[in-house]
């Protein structure tokens, strides 16, 4: 399959309508570089085997720590499995693993059973737990498929502190794909926070004015990820000029209006918003193919991307504490040591990266082959932060 150049991105300067200021570290000056506090990347997925070996490097490269996803083939569903696959990636990354440190989740699945939570919790080491609607996405096979099949989990979680993340999208199929977040939260979500006040809760990689205003509007219980790629593109990307398959994500890009209420979002400085990548490696053959994975990748460049996407609304400024502190906050964590620098620079992003030994082919990046106006200086100061909790 002949692969398209990848379209460019464009955006519109939102005006931006509130302010949650968060103290910053972050400095633009007039030699053209932007430095913030060592970011977090609270939802990326990093694989395992000869992909982890790939991939992981890239995130770690620019994040001092990552909410790491579980829905690995199998999937994480106990603490056991998820200190397992927590030592994998630190193995994967040998010495670059001082710098970085993973934070875990496990899996849910209608047999998942309060037990499992509280030794999840006790491991000090487990951050959260996925809920993905049996069906929904990548590897979602096994996920739940009914809220009320996990009553006693989510009370747990609640008691616990423990985070439930969640996948907000509808699975009925009479619903449009276009329209699976702005349902969810109309038929699950609402109801779901309605019902448990105290359960921490994380949209993850918000899409729909619907999601901003919901978020906006719940209580500071209620949180969302944001990914790059769903900031500065709409769904036109996946069609201009062609059918451009590492463009397809789920949840799927949308129309241009929701794309500006994210970056409306983002503008604000809410601390309702925090950065997710979702950045999620596929080979290349399995992208472009008859039914084509979801996922982009953008660990590559992912603050490069957040960075053109923040400049695009003249938020630069709000940038540091989207990336470095109101992920950290809502996760009760301390802030990292240490800042990441950004020049500008312009580089172009390789055609591919290879996914390891195993022949498993190439993975594509996002604006692969583009050129990009940020890059990251490879010289890091300062260390993740391995305070497991803040004390109240």
């Amino acid at each position: 399959m002949e692969r398209p150049k990848n379209p460019t991105a464009t955006t519109t300067t939102a005006q931006a309508t509130t302010t949650t200021q968060a103290t910053t570290t972050t400095q633009a000056t007039t030699s053209g570089t932007l430095t913030i506090t060592r970011p977090d990347d609270m939802h990326v997925h990093l694989r395992d085997d000869d992909a982890l070996l790939a991939v992981a490097p890239h995130t770690a490269r620019q994040f001092a720590r990552a909410i790491v996803m579980p829905n690995l083939k199998p999937p994480i569903t106990t603490a056991e499995q998820a200190l397992a696959y927590r030592s994998r990636i630190v193995r994967a990354l040998g010495p670059s693993s001082a710098t970085f440190e993973p934070l875990m989740t496990l899996y849910l699945t209608d047999r998942t059973e309060p037990a499992e939570i509280k030794r999840a919790k006790a491991t000090g080491r487990i951050y959260g737990a996925k809920l993905y609607p049996a069906g929904a996405t990548t590897h979602s096979d096994a996920g739940v498929t009914s809220i009320a099949r996990i009553g006693g989990v989510l009370e747990t979680m609640a008691e616990e502190g423990l985070p439930l993340l969640i996948h907000g999208e509808a699975t009925d199929p009479d619903v449009d794909v276009f329209d699976r977040e702005a349902v969810f939260i109309e038929r699950t979500l609402a109801p779901l926070i309605e019902e448990r006040p105290n359960l921490k809760v994380v949209l993850e990689h918000i899409t729909t004015a619907q999601a901003v205003d919901f978020v906006l509007a719940a209580p500071p219980n209620v949180a969302a990820t944001i990914t790059a790629h769903h900031l500065l593109y709409d769904r036109n990307a996946l069609f201009r000029g062609g059918l451009r398959p590492h463009y397809y994500c789920l949840p799927v890009l949308k129309r241009h209006r929701h794309r500006q209420a994210l970056l409306r979002a983002i503008a604000t400085g809410s601390s309702k918003f925090f950065l997710g990548t979702d950045s999620a490696p596929h080979p290349q053959s399995q992208k472009e193919a008859s039914c084509g994975c979801a996922g982009c990748y953008t660990a590559h460049a992912a603050i490069e991307l957040y960075a053109e996407a923040f400049e695009a609304v003249s938020a630069l400024d709000k940038l540091d504490a989207f990336a470095s502190a109101h992920g950290a906050n809502f996760y009760g964590l301390s802030r990292n040591q240490g800042t990441l620098t950004l020049r500008r620079e312009a580089h172009t992003v390789p055609n591919s990266f290879p996914l390891g030994p195993s022949n498993q082919g190439s993975l594509i990046p996002l604006r692969a082959g583009e050129t990009l106006g940020w890059r990251v200086d490879t010289t890091l100061t300062g260390h993740p932060s391995h305070a497991r909790y803040r004390s109240a």
